[in-house]
């Protein structure tokens, strides 16, 4: 097993990756500067990026899982979930206008997923799919916005992770749903990129269920003492391949029973 990285360059990379979300600019794939990277101390970096984050004034709403379905995993070359954390100034309202400047967004792609807000809190281990869905307040459609700070998405998993799970902002829809009330692992998704199809899958395409996604989250934290808590979004992971976007174009969504969302982007 290799060394803990020193914590002087855990907080040297922490910072390049929030200096290279200020400045719109990549870096080259920490994977290829730092051979001997472990998962674990990519999330360490990530802790770094965050807090820079938090030192700006942004604050942590939730959390997200990342590569969780197939079609994602065989896109990016990376077989293995993560997670990254949600803060208040990514999220924007559903049917917005997002400025690929002001959001600090340099090689972004669409994923449509569905959003979980949690009425209780949850800890692991031993978190199960019913578990989750019984302190779920309400799911509801959402575009994740990823990007990634790494040079033309050349990422192994310790570079997503470090990354803060490639997140870039998000969008979730307004109608609410009970999730008691719907089969999820069923949910058909269509999307479309400026009125032509961009995608479609189901929610089985996340683990078999997406509550089975964010158990696994739950679990993951918990071992190391973390919570999920009341009133946090949680985002499941994409039900169909990546789909890039520029200044100019327009997504939108609709999932089978939960309704849709929609996004734009500008310059």
């Amino acid at each position: 097993m290799a060394d803990p990285m020193d914590a002087a360059l855990i907080t040297q990379l922490g910072d390049a990756l929030f200096e290279a979300l200020r400045g719109r600019r990549t870096l080259a794939p920490l994977t290829t500067r730092h051979a001997d990277i472990t998962v674990d101390d990519a999330y360490r970096i990530s802790l770094q990026f965050l807090s820079r984050r938090l030192a700006t004034g942004e604050r942590v709403i939730g959390k997200k899982i990342g590569v969780t379905s197939k079609p994602v995993q065989d896109m990016l070359g990376v077989f293995q979930p993560d997670f990254g954390f949600l803060t208040d100034t990514m999220q924007y309202a559903d049917g917005a206008t997002v400025s690929l400047k002001q959001a600090g967004l340099i090689q972004p792609r669409a994923e449509g997923e569905i959003a979980f807000m949690l009425k209780s809190d949850l800890q692991g281990p031993g978190v199960t799919r019913e578990q989750v869905l019984a302190a779920t307040a309400w799911v509801a459609p959402c575009f994740e916005i990823v990007d990634s700070r790494i040079d033309d998405w050349k990422i192994n998993i310790q570079d997503t992770v470090a990354d803060n799970a490639s997140c870039g902002v998000f969008v979730v829809g307004t109608r609410h749903t009970d999730p008691s009330t719907i089969e999820l692992a069923a949910a058909a998704m269509q999307m479309w990129k400026n009125d032509a199809p961009a995608g479609a899958g189901l929610g089985a395409a996340v683990q078999g269920h997406p509550a089975e996604a964010v158990a696994w989250l739950a679990n993951t934290l918990g071992a190391f003492g973390i919570p999920f808590k009341a009133g946090e979004l949680i985002l499941s992971g994409s039900l169909a391949p990546l789909v890039p976007a520029v200044a100019g174009d327009r997504f939108s969504m609709h999932i089978e029973g939960l309704g849709g969302c929609s996004v734009a982007f500008s310059d």
